[in-house]
């Protein structure tokens, strides 16, 4: 069976990662699809985010990932690959209420396709893309939530955005 994990994965984290090897061990196949029309904001570029997960996903010992970028409804995309499976991601409460109600829009939209809740590891649970650019920006250490190649991207984004005096 196919499942599609998607999200902005701006940028990956290592929940992300955590999230994407367990998927691996229990479907056939897992895509990792990176969503393009997205209502926020993103730090990095479409293929800058492809690309660094792209990176991630070779480093993790599983052959059965594919990455690839989507635009649209997640549902037709599903569909239009033969997907039956929504893989998200559960890091606290909060996240839970906005996750359901996307799952239930989903199963309205097609009643074909079911949702999997995989809730992050203790160790991963307070990930977020959006904390590690506030921390990143900042000038803090992410090294511990991020992959070292991400890592050195946000590094390398802050101190070319860094004002000079």
């Amino acid at each position: 069976m196919i499942a599609v994990y998607p999200g902005t994965f701006d940028p990956v984290t290592r929940s992300h990662s955590e999230i994407i090897k367990r998927a691996a061990s229990i479907f056939e196949s897992v895509i990792v699809a990176v969503a393009g029309d997205t209502s926020k904001n993103t730090l990095f570029s479409l293929d800058d985010r492809v690309s660094m997960m792209e990176e991630e996903v070779s480093q993790i010992p599983y052959k059965n990932l594919k990455v690839t970028a989507f635009n649209g409804l997640l549902v037709k995309f599903a569909a239009e690959n033969k997907i039956k499976v929504i893989v998200r991601g559960l890091r606290a409460l909060s996240d839970f209420e906005y996750e359901f109600k996307m799952a239930y829009m989903n199963k309205k939209l097609d009643n074909s396709i079911e949702t999997i809740f995989i809730p992050a590891t203790e160790k991963e649970n307070f990930i977020s893309s959006s904390f590690v650019r506030e921390v990143a920006r900042l000038d803090g250490d992410v090294s511990t939530l991020v992959p070292l190649h991400v890592q050195k991207r946000l590094q390398k984004l802050f101190q070319e955005d860094a004002p000079t005096i």
